[in-house]
């Protein structure tokens, strides 16, 4: 067996490749109408798609899991989320923990937790 990677479920895949793109440099690898593969072993699948093959309702704003990315100039990087997706709902803002690193929580467009925080 081989792990492959992680699939979020997202309402539109191009929009979604579009986020992924402008925050943090995703590429498409391949296309399959409703379902692609990104660069980073980050899979997207529509909504539609994914509640038809489970027959389960898609819950966005779940926090049952979250994306987790590490990036020196946190700062720059909450400015660039800010000017580009100004309805980003936050689950909180810049912090910074108590052992120092800086870190944002926010949903993606598609309600995906996302965690961005300082190298360790």
């Amino acid at each position: 067996m081989k792990y492959k990677g992680v699939l979020i479920v997202v309402k539109d895949c191009s929009r979604a490749l579009d986020f992924y793109r402008n925050m943090f440099g995703f590429q498409l690898v391949k296309d399959n109408d409703g379902n692609m593969e990104l660069t980073n072993n980050l899979y997207l699948q529509e909504v539609s798609y994914w509640e038809s093959f489970t027959g389960k309702k898609s819950i966005p704003n779940s926090n049952q899991s979250e994306l987790y990315f590490e990036e020196p100039d946190i700062e720059e990087f909450v400015k660039r989320l800010d000017a580009l997706y100004p309805e980003t709902e936050y689950v909180n803002r810049l912090i910074t923990h108590s052992w120092g690193q800086k870190a944002v929580r926010f949903y993606d467009p598609d309600g995906n937790l996302i965690e961005v925080g300082t190298p360790m």
